[in-house]
């Protein structure tokens, strides 16, 4: 599809050159977050549902995919860009006042999720070259492992899962 030409996929990383991550000012911002909001690879981390969260997730994830667990800067800009997607749909089409982000690390994978208090699933639409929007499920898909929705008695969980390369 148009704008992933040349995507390197996560599923399909080889080779042992990865770029290495340079602390910068983001990182500084991403350190911030934390201190602010908590850390969601501890436990939830609830966030207002309002468009400038989406910056606050973003931050958070960076900082624990690059700080915390390590991983290349390829997973932190993948997964950033597709929690950012979760976060924009919950925030857009939910109403609700507050949203969970929570980050999950097991041998092997991360997993990230976005709850709300919505039970309306999210529906993965077709995408055409000339789309403005809609894009966000699309690259989920593509970019990640594998994703879905639980259902929750009261919302939906939205995750992303991503094959990461445990280091000995």
């Amino acid at each position: 599809m148009a704008g992933l030409e040349g995507v390197e996929q996560p599923r399909q990383r080889g080779g042992s050159a990865a770029a290495r991550w340079v602390p910068g000012a983001e990182d500084e911002r991403a350190v911030k977050a934390v201190e602010l909001y908590g850390n969601p690879a501890d436990g939830e981390v609830c966030l207002p549902s309002q468009p400038e969260s989406a910056a606050t997730a973003r931050r958070l994830t960076q900082s624990v995919v690059l700080r915390h667990w390590a991983l290349s800067p390829q997973i932190a800009e993948h997964a950033v860009l597709l929690v950012s997607e979760l976060v924009g749909n919950a925030v857009r089409h939910t109403g609700a006042r507050v949203f969970g982000l929570r980050m999950l690390r097991r041998r092997g994978w991360i997993r990230i999720e976005v709850r709300d208090p919505s039970r309306g699933l999210p529906c993965l639409m077709p995408v055409h070259e000339l789309d403005t929007s809609g894009r966000g499920l699309f690259l989920v898909d593509k970019l990640s492992d594998r994703w879905g929705v639980d259902l929750l008695p009261r919302g939906k969980t939205t995750w992303f899962e991503m094959r990461v390369a445990d280091r000995p």
